[in-house]
């Protein structure tokens, strides 16, 4: 069974349900994997790409390569 069948097979059996108590174990269940699913897209940087880019941005100040808030704001605001 493709994971499609999967799905609608679970939605199905889920709208179904009578018990409130398993509804709320599989909305806690639910939530929780979609936790999981986003600490795993998160990827940290390690401390040596923190400190290059701390590099980079200090010598993009030192050499004007920056905007001002001002410059910025009034080009969303038109």
């Amino acid at each position: 069974m493709d994971l499609q069948s999967r799905k609608i097979e679970f939605v199905q059996d889920f709208l179904e349900l009578q018990s409130e108590e398993a509804i709320s174990r599989l909305e806690k269940l639910l939530k929780k994997e979609k936790e999981n699913v986003v600490e795993k897209e998160i990827n940290p940087m390690t401390r040596k790409e923190l400190n290059e880019r701390i590099d980079k941005s200090e010598a993009d100040f030192k050499n004007n390569r920056y905007k001002k808030t001002s410059e910025l704001l009034s080009k969303y605001k038109k």
